[in-house]
């Protein structure tokens, strides 16, 4: 497994050609999967599943169509962005599990600052309970969202993959309703309070990475994935 972190803003239109490259390079057994860690301008991507009025304010920042999995989502500066081009094929070509996995290597990344990230059925990422917070009208306790994950699989070989605030301006992401969801806020790890650098989290994610993939890794519970 080959990392990279690439230091600075990286164009998003950039990004794409070369995870498209690298995956087909990977399919054909000539390069070695790949973890990508980066930050980008402010923008918004739009997922196959997004739907025109869940962008409610089009002329704030560039809107880029993407083919991963999702709805709208917001990347910006504070945001770390982990792109993950691995083969799924040689990991039991389950689709939801490996959804599953990264959720957990997220959760347990998470788990390392004090917090406990957690999946709900139906939405997609990684979720706070914020229990400071007013209730919702149906009762619920309050959650926000500190990580989204929106991959695409192309012979077998993912990319796209998993984005985690560490101190974005989460006001960018009023432009849009994150990953279709009304109901729920957006936070970072700054806004509970944490002082965690982008540095911090890179370690974590590094050092969880084999516990949830490596060769000895318990395999993920799918059944109860939130793909």
């Amino acid at each position: 497994m080959e990392w990279i972190v690439t230091p600075g803003l990286t164009d998003y239109e950039e990004a794409v050609a070369f995870m498209e490259s690298r995956a087909a390079a990977i399919a054909d057994g000539a390069a070695e999967e790949c973890v990508w860690l980066v930050e980008h301008p402010s923008l918004y991507t739009a997922g196959t599943s997004a739907r025109d009025e869940d962008l409610t304010a089009p002329d704030r920042f560039p809107v880029y169509p993407t083919k991963r999995g999702g709805q709208y989502t917001y990347h910006g500066p504070g945001q770390r962005v982990v792109y993950v081009m691995m083969n799924v094929a040689r990991r039991g070509r389950d689709v939801r599990c490996f959804v599953r996995q990264l959720e957990e290597w997220v959760i347990a990344t998470l788990a390392e600052f004090g917090l406990r990230g957690e999946i709900r059925p139906g939405r997609v990422g990684v979720w706070i309970e914020r229990p400071e917070k007013p209730r919702l009208p149906s009762g619920e306790m309050a959650e926000d969202k500190i990580a989204a994950i929106g991959i695409r699989l192309r012979r077998w070989v993912s990319f796209h993959g998993i984005s985690i605030n560490v101190e974005p301006d989460l006001e960018h992401f009023s432009g849009i309703v994150p990953c279709g969801i009304r109901d729920h806020g957006v936070t970072s790890l700054v806004d509970l309070g944490l002082p965690v650098t982008m540095a911090d989290l890179d370690v974590a994610l590094r050092r969880n990475f084999d516990a949830v993939f490596g060769d000895d890794a318990v395999p993920a519970v799918c059944s109860a994935s939130s793909e």
